[in-house]
């Protein structure tokens, strides 16, 4: 059955750095846009970075220069690395894998930023 395997989340101090990965199993992630999103409480879920067609990154502007998305096919797995994080960059976040077919989304992971 397909699925995503979220992890990485936690709490960290402002101006630290957390890893969010997602570990696809059952489909093949190469074949896929991606994409990672973030909701914070009582927020809608924004789109936060995505590779699309295998182009450049684009990133929301609040996290551009702090957030690298990227994949290791060898692996399965995708991966949002997020640098320099704020307070406002608590929320939980949600991985996202999409072509003309299917979507299918990972768990989500709560990050909290706080001193």
């Amino acid at each position: 059955q397909e699925h995503f395997v979220e992890s990485g989340g936690g709490l960290v101090q402002p101006g630290g750095s957390l890893k969010l990965s997602c570990a696809a199993s059952g489909f093949t992630l190469s074949y896929f846009n991606i994409r990672w999103y973030r909701q914070a409480p009582g927020k809608e879920r924004d789109e936060v970075a995505s590779i699309t067609n295998g182009e450049e990154p684009i990133y929301t502007e609040s996290v551009k220069g702090r957030f690298t998305i990227f994949v290791d096919n060898a692996k399965n797995t995708m991966f949002l690395q997020m640098n320099k994080l704020k307070p406002e960059d608590t929320a939980a976040y949600y991985c996202n894998a999409v072509n003309y077919a299917m979507s299918y989304w990972g768990q989500g992971t709560q990050v909290t930023v706080s001193s």
